[in-house]
């Protein structure tokens, strides 16, 4: 065997064991490398750097390996990305054809036959399951997201978004089933809130939504004091990106109407991001920044401090957010973005707050 076909025979190894039936995996090559490094003596005397390249272009070539276009490289000449994703591992049609056309009167197998890869036991498993399940659902309960799953799936988390299973969230578009076959309901998370004394439920009709904890305290001593915008009646936490989970607890616990949701959050990309989405979701409601507490966020802006790390600078969202604002205050908000700073909504105090009365 030639040296070139020893390495490439190597990482060929490596990558089949990393490989996942279901998912991709990311890996570092750098890692990759010295994991091949220990198992060859002579790696550097057959210019081992050089068949290893070679063999990552060859993979990358057949698509099992996909390079991650972060702007990380290897260190080495000639250069490879940092880090790769290694595609799923092809597996042979494994499911009783005869099995799948029994069950082909609720589902549709039409994905599986094109994506062999996902005729998996456990796959198949959850399949009968829902199968069962549908023969007498009729007869069944409408029963929380977390209910059923555990009851069909074995986890109480399988059909929620999120990386528990990164599988689940896709599962029911596989076998073209509609949520709602399933009897199910997602629940809204209950969230913090604060009613004006003097005022019972069927009074409300504007809702002050703030992002941060420390406002929403000054929010309710300054509603006390008949000292805030727009005179809510009732001030809801949203606790960051939680309030895109829990608003729609509002409409269960509050009676329709014609509600005012003002939202104000931190001068932030994550801030523009938490408004925008709840105006792109719920589209029915009347939902809106609360712009003259954002005006006076940037009456502070001298009190600006670095974007946080790790946010997503979503330029759709920064432009949603902005256009509800004057030429000079786009101006302002620009400015930030551009030195990458924000305005913490901490910058309104009851001390900062009275300073504007």
């Amino acid at each position: 065997m030639s040296k070139i076909d020893i390495i490439e025979t190597r990482v060929r190894g490596f990558i089949a064991d990393i490989q996942h039936p279901k998912q991709k995996k990311k890996i570092n090559i750098n890692d990759l490398e010295i994991q091949l490094r220990k198992l060859l003596d002579d790696y550097f005397e057959m210019d081992g750097y050089s068949l290893f390249y070679h063999a990552i272009q060859t993979l990358e070539a057949e698509g099992q390996l996909i390079p991650i276009l972060n702007n990380q490289y290897n260190g080495r000449t000639p250069a490879l990305a940092l880090f790769y994703w290694v595609n799923i591992k092809i597996q042979e049609n494994k499911w009783d054809r005869l099995a799948m056309m029994k069950l082909s009167d609720q589902f549709d197998f039409s994905y599986y036959e094109r994506h062999p890869e996902w005729q998996t036991q456990d796959e198949w498993d959850r399949i009968q399951n829902v199968y069962t399940f549908l023969q007498t659902s009729q007869e069944r309960e409408i029963v929380s997201v977390e209910e059923r799953s555990l009851e069909l799936f074995g986890h109480e988390k399988f059909l929620l978004d999120g990386d528990s299973f990164p599988e689940g969230k896709g599962f029911l578009a596989r076998i073209g089933v509609p949520e709602e076959q399933l009897k199910i309901v997602n629940y809204g998370e209950p969230f913090v809130f604060w009613l004006k004394q003097g005022k019972e439920i069927k009074d409300i009709q504007r809702v002050l939504i703030v992002e941060n904890l420390s406002f929403f305290h000054t929010s309710v001593k300054l509603l006390e004091a008949n000292l805030l915008d727009y005179e809510p009646e009732l001030i809801i936490y949203g606790e960051g990106t939680k309030i895109e989970r829990s608003f729609s607890f509002f409409f269960r616990m509050f009676p329709p109407g014609n509600y005012l949701f003002y939202y104000a959050g931190d001068l932030d990309a994550a801030g523009y991001g938490i408004i925008s989405r709840l105006i792109e979701k719920y589209r029915d409601c009347c939902i809106q920044p609360a712009l003259k507490i954002y005006r006076k966020m940037l009456e502070c802006i001298n009190q600006r401090n670095d974007q946080k790390p790790g946010q997503t600078q979503n330029l759709k969202y920064r432009d949603s957010f902005f256009q509800w604002f004057t030429e000079e205050e786009q101006n302002q908000l620009h400015q930030l973005w551009q030195e990458n700073k924000r305005i913490p909504q901490e910058v309104l105090t009851i001390e900062t707050w009275r300073g504007w009365q």
